[in-house]
């Protein structure tokens, strides 16, 4: 519902202001912006090996090879790739900070930052979870099926930030 109204937020701004949108749409990088959502939407299929690494109940690899990966190298990735998308939107906002369009320059300035700025945060929280799921593999003596459904759990959760932002990215640097 959260992400609804931000959608809402947008469309009835840009609405209101076509030739500013399309005058601010122009200082997005969409090659910069594409590639760091396909490293988003690959930290999706990692996390879902880790899932099912964590329904056979394998917490940790048996070997460095990734078809020997347990859930905990899996999480490992995701947790990475993810990182490297929050790292490129923080890139992306000091470059159009340089350009002269922050959060209060104007009505797309606001719209921009927080649809992207939330989902920012929701990515963040998902990191948190990655490190707390992990952690948890490795604090308990064995690892069932209390442990395999929270990784499932944070995985249902990944892959909805994910799908968000295909609907963000569509919307905001496709769409023009």
């Amino acid at each position: 519902m959260f992400f609804a109204g931000l959608f809402a937020i947008y469309f009835t701004l840009r609405s209101t202001a076509p030739g500013l949108w399309s005058s601010q749409a122009e200082k997005l990088n969409v090659p910069f912006s594409l590639t760091n959502t396909i490293i988003l939407v690959l930290s999706s299929v990692t996390c879902q090996m880790g899932v099912f690494a964590a329904e056979r109940l394998q917490a940790r690899g048996t070997g460095w090879k990734p078809t020997q990966w347990g859930m905990v190298e899996w999480f490992f990735l995701t947790y990475a790739m993810g990182s490297v998308f929050v790292v490129g939107q923080i890139f992306e906002y000091a470059t159009l900070v340089g350009e002269h369009l922050a959060i209060n320059t104007n009505s797309y300035g606001s719209a921009f930052y927080m649809t992207t700025g939330f989902h920012g945060l929701h990515v963040v929280g998902g990191l948190i979870a990655f490190l707390l799921v992990i952690g948890t593999a490795f604090s308990v003596k064995n690892f069932g099926h209390k442990e395999a459904t929270r990784a499932i759990v944070v995985s249902y959760y990944w892959h909805f930030v994910d799908v968000v932002w295909i609907g963000l990215f569509i919307v905001i640097y496709v769409l023009k």
